[in-house]
């Protein structure tokens, strides 16, 4: 296997991870009656998009980076906000 193919999986289990949390998103939204995010949907976004970025940085593409480099910090700061409830409605 080459350099090149494996960069090309990387990006391929990138795009995977973000794709699992939008079924892992309405798998639970379904269960419950009501449109709900998971935890693990931000574990998800976290993994696909720094695997993005990692393939983003490698093709050198500037829009791919900037757009998987904001979302990095949704997705970092989406999750702060959710650990943060927990241990304030634990307390």
């Amino acid at each position: 296997m080459n350099n090149e193919t494996l960069w090309l999986s990387l990006g391929f289990l990138g795009q995977g991870l973000f794709s699992a949390r939008f079924l892992l998103q309405w798998l639970k939204s379904e269960r419950e009656k009501k449109s709900v995010f998971p935890i693990a949907f931000w574990y998800f976004s976290i993994g696909g998009g720094l695997t993005l970025l990692s393939y983003a940085i490698h093709k050198q593409d500037p829009v791919f980076i900037v757009g998987q480099a904001a979302g990095l910090f949704v997705y970092l700061r989406n999750l702060y906000f959710v650990i943060h409830a927990e241990k304030v409605s634990a307390d």
